[in-house]
């Protein structure tokens, strides 16, 4: 639909398009490339027009898991700001979703919010092609590109009172979709020019991914520089998905290719051969191994202080030191006295004496592990082989 259409006229005119495809007729029009392709993919996915299909949905510890893994939590306040207007009125919402289709986060009115509960259109709820048909979300993440799905160009039959406007969302750094920004809308409510907006406020939030992506090699970049003037021999700091910060006596590489599962210790890179890895704070020093060198990683949890708990994690280089809060330090200890890791209902039940708190555990476990990087492994929660962990208390060690 362009500017000058008038609403009620054209979602008329797609119905009719629509009621002709679907039982098979000559078309009064010809659907748009973007949609005619998009059913075609829905058809073959084996979609039912009139009901779409029924979706388990996520329950809130796997949904809150999506949000953490889905690398759009950063730009979440940035996406609601560029939006706000178009939700202000109370007849849209705001939509994120993760590179499967999934809803991860909504907003808006709550008479809109209902209406959209009839729908299935909820936090949790999977809205790929393949699985409710031709829509913004999901025709954005096939397409690769910005998308406004008005009225009948929806391949299920209840989503035609609505109108949605979807943008891809990509990781800068490699290109690889993250998910979709999404307005949606009662058919109306929505002015083509919204699809625009929504493309322009996609690529600011990938602009605001680059420069905190960045910001976070500075700060690995100035923690690691001692180390590497101390380290003797090639070195090179690396955040957890191997971009490099800085290196030394190495060949200029903007990234490294890690082990899928790194660890502290040794491995082999194909492009350097053996390599000692030693955690920093949001990535690894990667020295590469001399006969003889030690990869050993010792963590010393000091807890002499119960205000002022501290972690110093020393390595063959050099060491670092972070304070965590109160309740990390807590976690931290329970780990070191359970080097065979726990649970998350387990940890759940010894910080908080019950087990239905998982999702504050891997919440908290999500924000430990972005710090402590590979000297924590999951499932379950432990402190990663290869670590040497001491506990200093009030009088003791261990």
């Amino acid at each position: 639909m362009s500017a000058g259409d008038d609403p009620r006229h054209y979602a008329q005119l797609l119905s009719a398009v629509y009621d002709a495809a679907m039982a098979g007729d000559k078309m009064p029009a010809r659907p748009r490339s973007l949609i005619s392709e998009s059913w075609d993919r829905v058809l073959t996915a084996g979609v039912d027009p009139e009901v779409g299909r029924t979706d388990v949905g996520l329950d809130v510890s796997e949904l809150e898991e999506r949000r953490a893994v889905s690398g759009l939590t950063a730009v979440l306040d940035d996406l609601t700001r560029g939006l706000d207007s178009v939700i202000a009125d109370g007849d849209n919402i705001l939509v994120v979703a993760d590179a499967e289709g999934r809803v991860l986060w909504r907003s808006g009115a709550s008479r809109v919010l209902q209406r959209a509960d009839r729908l299935g259109f909820v936090e949790g709820a999977g809205w790929a092609e393949n699985a409710v048909g031709t829509n913004a979300i999901g025709t954005a993440l096939m397409s690769g590109r910005a998308v406004q799905v008005f009225s009948a160009e929806h391949f299920v039959r209840s989503h035609h009172s609505w109108t949605c406007a979807g943008a891809p969302i990509r990781d800068p750094r490699t290109g690889t979709l993250l998910g979709v920004v999404d307005v949606s809308g009662p058919a109306a409510t929505i002015h083509p020019t919204t699809v625009a907006l929504v493309d322009v406020v996609a690529k600011l939030a990938e602009s605001q991914l680059r420069d905190h992506h960045r910001r976070s090699l500075d700060q690995l970049r100035s923690v690691a520089a001692p180390m590497l003037a101390r380290s003797g021999g090639p070195a090179l700091a690396v955040d957890n998905d191997g971009w490099v910060a800085a290196l030394d006596a190495v060949a200029p590489r903007a990234r490294l290719t890690l082990p899928r599962h790194a660890g502290p210790g040794r491995v082999w890179l194909r492009s350097l051969g053996d390599c000692d890895l030693e955690p920093l704070p949001g990535g690894w020093l990667v020295r590469v191994a001399e006969r003889g060198s030690s990869s050993d990683t010792t963590v010393d949890l000091d807890l002499r202080d119960p205000r002022k708990p501290s972690l110093t994690v020393s390595g063959g280089t050099g060491q670092w030191t972070m304070r965590p809060s109160p309740r990390h330090a807590e976690i931290l200890t329970l780990l070191a006295q359970h080097r065979g890791g726990r649970s998350a209902a387990q940890m759940s039940r010894h910080l908080f004496g019950t087990d239905d708190r998982t999702i504050t555990v891997r919440a908290e476990m999500s924000r430990l592990r972005k710090h402590l990087g590979g000297l924590l492994a999951a499932h379950p929660y432990r402190f990663a082989d290869g670590v040497t962990v001491r506990v200093d208390r009030v009088g003791a060690a261990s």
